[in-house]
């Protein structure tokens, strides 16, 4: 069992920001960060399965707006190394959550440099710009949303709506740090804005052929393909209905039900074999975990 443990717990943490390699999660001893243990935050985002849902979920939403996919078109290798992609999301959402105050600030201020860079046209002639605020709240939504709503589905269903307007509330300060405006800090905020913005988000042959290359993408090993073929379906059992609409991407009531549980009896085993994720690292800095 230990064998297997620590197979597919290298397998995940392959997966995240940690592979990277440029985070001390562990030090400086006693540095909370921006968030610190007792936050929503570290709670919502300390859950691995959950958060790789809701990431899948939160990239085809935010491919519904047409500038974000433009940047993401012209200005990401998503194509050759979709892989890579993940793991940089995955190191700015743990790092900014659950690093040091240094190493928070440094990834924030790295991000801020790389949105100056991504501008361009998008096909119907309009601008876009990376550094946007209002396409940074855009993207800050799609993907906090998409966290909470795994988080409620497959970890804390009993999460009060107290707590889940904290979450919003304490995690709208990195979108706000990158220059976003006009943040949604609730679940009603949260709920106005998404469908405020419906009329301005579309499905494009872009929006299609990057959904397709998100749902052909490898899995670490061949033992992880079934894994990796549930958490997209997840991500798409998660997508708002009109979302699904818009992608073409409806599952039918059973296929849905038969995600969900296989989501619910894989998870726990994902969970029993991430010992040294970014949340376990962050409560041994922090001297609340050995």
């Amino acid at each position: 069992m230990e064998a297997l443990r620590r197979r597919i717990e290298t397998q995940v943490m392959s997966l995240t920001g940690l592979a990277l390699g440029q985070l001390d999660l562990e030090s400086p001893k006693g540095d909370p960060g921006l968030f610190g243990p007792h936050s929503i935050s570290w709670r919502v985002h300390g859950d691995f399965p959950s958060m790789l849902v809701g990431g899948i979920s939160a990239l085809m939403l935010q491919l519904l707006h047409p500038l974000a996919l433009a940047g993401v078109w012209d200005h990401s290798n998503f194509r050759e190394d979709l892989l890579g992609r993940l793991r940089r999301t995955s190191q700015f959402i743990s790092g900014t959550t659950f690093g040091s105050t240094r190493d928070a600030e440094w990834l924030i201020d790295k991000v801020r440099t790389i949105h100056l860079q991504v501008t361009g046209t998008a096909p119907d002639g309009s601008p876009y710009a990376a550094s946007d605020p209002d396409l940074l709240t855009w993207v800050h939504v799609a993907e906090v949303s998409s966290f909470l709503a795994a988080h409620l589905r497959y970890r804390d269903p009993g999460l009060s709506r107290a707590d889940q307007d904290a979450y919003y509330a304490e995690i709208a300060l990195i979108a706000e740090r990158l220059g976003a405006r006009n943040v949604p800090r609730s679940c009603q905020q949260i709920e106005d804005y998404l469908q405020q913005m419906r009329p301005q988000l579309q499905c494009s042959t872009r929006s299609l052929e990057v959904v397709g290359i998100l749902l052909d993408a490898p899995a670490p090993s061949r033992l992880a393909v079934p894994v990796g073929k549930l958490m997209l379906q997840a991500g798409i059992d998660l997508l708002p209905d009109w979302g699904q609409a818009m992608l073409g991407l409806q599952q039918g009531p059973l296929q849905r039900r038969m995600i969900r549980l296989g989501l619910q009896r894989t998870a726990p085993i994902l969970r029993w074999a991430m010992r040294d994720g970014s949340s376990q690292r962050a409560k041994r800095r922090m001297g609340i975990l050995e």
